[in-house]
């Protein structure tokens, strides 16, 4: 028989989700500690949801338990950012092009898209971003292949964040996410996932130019 996960219970998912939006909005950076007494004073919790919501996130990718080191946000190097984008790179763009040609509905994309420009800061303009990109590929039809792009999304969004901090580039990525969704909203699947595909590229080998140089190298 095939196990049924078990759903996290409420305080440890309120934990969860608050160190997430902390660590991919930059309120929590990049090798920073994560001290189960501290945030559990900040959150209002004992210990145990706590670190229950440290492990899962550990899971993700989003933070690093060390036996020395204790718990830290995960470093973002170009190792991680390659990683994370050549796994986008190879099935995010085929997702968008099976939407597209099923003719699935991207009202959700046009709506994260105005939530984006509509954005007062960063952390909810980074939020609409994932939404994005997200609503592209979740109408693909493969269930499986939704929830792959679902596992790296976090990891994704951690890389995004710190690029972002270093150089912001907002409206470049925006007029490619306007792009991107016109073609689809066109029913030109090729053309949509073309351009999906040279908007991540593009991100990666501008955020992390040694990516681009490690790869002229192979």
């Amino acid at each position: 028989m095939t196990s049924v996960p078990m759903p996290i219970p409420s305080r440890t998912q309120y934990v969860l989700e608050g160190i997430k939006h902390r660590i991919l909005t930059g309120q929590l950076t990049p090798g920073q500690a994560l001290v189960e007494t501290e945030l559990a004073a900040q959150f209002g919790v004992s210990k145990t949801p706590v670190r229950e919501a440290l492990k899962t996130l550990a899971g993700t990718g989003l933070v690093v338990m060390s036996q020395y080191k204790g718990v830290t946000v995960r470093m973002v190097d170009a190792d991680m950012a390659r990683e994370v984008y050549d796994v986008r790179l190879l099935l995010e763009p085929e997702a968008l092009r099976r939407a597209v040609r099923r003719g699935a509905s991207l009202e959700a994309a046009r709506d994260a898209l105005a939530r984006s420009d509509r954005a007062a800061d960063t952390a909810e303009r980074s939020l609409a971003n994932r939404e994005f990109h997200r609503a592209l590929y979740l109408s693909c039809g493969n269930p499986l292949l939704g929830r792959m792009l679902d596992e790296v999304r976090d990891q994704a969004a951690l890389v995004s964040a710190v690029a972002w901090a270093a150089d912001p580039s907002w409206e470049r990525e925006a007029a490619e996410h306007r792009e991107i969704l016109r073609l689809a909203l066109d029913a030109d699947a090729d053309g949509a996932a073309a351009a999906l595909h040279a908007h991540i590229a593009s991100f990666v080998h501008r955020a992390f130019p040694e990516v681009r140089e490690e790869e002229g190298h192979q």
